[in-house]
């Protein structure tokens, strides 16, 4: 999404909250849950995969959170929270029936265009696997649209590992080539992969030209991922990233998101690696 041209007028949904209720709350892992949320009427979000809304509370602030889920699959969306503030934090106290406030969808979403008809290598860190997921379920849904598409998922241990079913569920589908990593065993039996995520981008078999590549993860993540996929022949052209900042107002006003000249809540979160390549502090 980018600024309206000088004296358009942008819809309300951008400053107003839209009443909505929260139809289910389910536990990820003992520190994320996630959100199945209805607008009022039943509309839809209007969100493409890659975007965020700004959640409120009555009483409490607001808080950006991107979306988890496919617009492909309508009268509902998902949000996947971590209690780290204040705002997460009473919204993990929230139940079934509760009503929140939403604003958005805003920012620039993943370019399905691009990666129409290419291979995907989607490559996701921790919490990374929330907005992951709403490009995930795109493509289960739109199978006809894109490639081969190969997941790459990384935890700090077992127990940290967000969705479980669904990463099972791709894990086990024709559709998908899905690799999962653990960075510590942790306290549950582990048989699976040990090793930081990038660890998992050296052994593919991939046809660089026709491959998009796309990062979402922690910050400290991003160098090395990018380090192996331009090892793998990658171009930075076909390297897709989500850089998600101090985001407050959603609308470009504030300042708080911005990167040198670039506000990540209207330029981005979604930026292709030559925008952002050689901006200090940008990965």
């Amino acid at each position: 999404m980018t600024s309206s041209p000088a004296g358009a007028t942008k819809p309300a949904s951008l400053y107003i909250p839209t009443r909505a209720r929260i139809a289910d709350v389910t536990d990820l892992t003992p520190h994320e849950k996630l959100f199945r949320i209805e607008l009022s009427g039943g509309a839809d979000l209007g969100h493409r995969p890659g975007q965020f809304v700004q959640v409120s509370i009555p009483g409490q602030t607001e808080a950006p959170i991107s979306v988890a889920s496919s617009p492909t699959r309508s009268g509902f969306f998902e949000l996947g929270v971590r209690r780290a503030g204040r705002l997460t934090g009473a919204l993990h106290e929230l139940r079934a029936g509760d009503e929140i406030g939403i604003r958005g969808p805003f920012g620039r979403p993943f370019d399905l265009g691009a990666m129409a008809g290419k291979d995907l290598l989607l490559v996701s860190g921790g919490c990374g696997l929330a907005p992951m997921r709403s490009l995930v379920q795109y493509v289960e849904d739109r199978p006809g649209d894109f490639g081969q598409v190969t997941l790459l998922y990384g935890a700090k241990s077992p127990e940290a590992i967000l969705f479980r079913e669904e990463v099972r569920r791709w894990e086990a589908s024709a559709r998908f080539a899905c690799h999962v990593t653990v960075d510590a065993r942790g306290g549950e039996c582990w048989e699976g992969n040990v090793g930081l995520v990038t660890s998992l981008i050296a052994p593919l078999q991939i046809d660089a030209e026709r491959t998009v590549a796309v990062i979402v993860g922690p910050p400290v993540m991003y160098r090395f991922a990018i380090g192996e996929l331009t090892k793998k022949g990658i171009k930075p052209e076909s390297i897709a990233l989500s850089l998600e900042r101090t985001m407050r107002c959603g609308v470009g006003k504030c300042g708080h998101c911005a990167i040198e000249h670039l506000y990540c809540c209207t330029d981005g979160p979604v930026f292709w690696l030559p925008e952002v390549a050689d901006i200090p502090g940008a990965l």
